[in-house]
């Protein structure tokens, strides 16, 4: 149900109570609102996200909002956007916050929910970053096996963004167990893929990448 369909819901809800004397709907109004506050929360974090990753300054907010929309999706049994949502809280602690170790059971956690929920994406993003975790704890294997899993599942998604950034993550990995083709190869592909989806942030990713491999 759309964001419009839960408030127009709610209204209608209200109004048979007020007018009607029907109040055992209200319950009801009140679940489909903790969904729109989550979507909510959820999006204004994200664009939050967003802003660090220009800024890289911490905003006290981005990390409150991710919490209330997983504890809102988990009181209304929407595994899919509870996943999202934790996806989102481990994704904050790593990237901001530098804390792998509070990061890594939240995707985890993630991972095993978009699995449940079928949530393909959510579990390539979930995927991606539990590599980066592994990645910088020195297994290349785990990080090399993630990565590519989520690549596979981006492929299938067509999500062809999300493939190159993940590719660049390969190559870096390539380059550290010291197959240095490899790692151009894949920056190649990356390069292409992001240069179709107009992922300039991806391709500049790319050409630092070959700075380093």
């Amino acid at each position: 149900m759309s964001v419009p369909d839960r408030i127009d819901l709610a209204g209608r809800l209200y109004e048979r109570a007020v007018f009607g004397g029907d109040t055992d709907g209200l319950a009801t109004a009140d679940t489909a609102l903790d969904a729109v506050e989550a979507d909510l929360a959820l999006a204004r974090g994200r664009i939050i996200h967003a802003r660090y990753l220009r800024d890289r300054s911490e905003d006290p907010r981005e990390l409150g909002l991710f919490e209330r929309a997983a504890e809102l999706y988990r009181q209304g049994g929407d595994a899919r956007g509870e996943a999202e949502a934790l996806f989102w809280v481990g994704c904050f602690h790593q990237v901001v916050r530098d804390d792998n170790d509070t990061a890594v059971p939240l995707l985890e956690r993630s991972l095993a929910l978009a699995g449940e929920a079928g949530d393909r994406l959510t579990a390539s993003y979930a995927l991606r970053h539990l590599g980066i975790a592994e990645h910088v704890a020195g297994r290349l294997d785990g990080a090399r096996a993630r990565l590519e899993e989520s690549v596979r599942l981006r492929r299938e998604l067509g999500f062809d963004a999300g493939v190159a950034a993940n590719l660049v993550g390969l190559a870096y990995i390539a380059s550290a167990g010291g197959s240095r083709a490899d790692a151009l190869a894949l920056l190649d592909e990356a390069d292409e893929l992001a240069g179709a989806a107009d992922a300039g942030a991806i391709a500049r990713q790319v050409a630092e990448a070959r700075t380093h491999v």
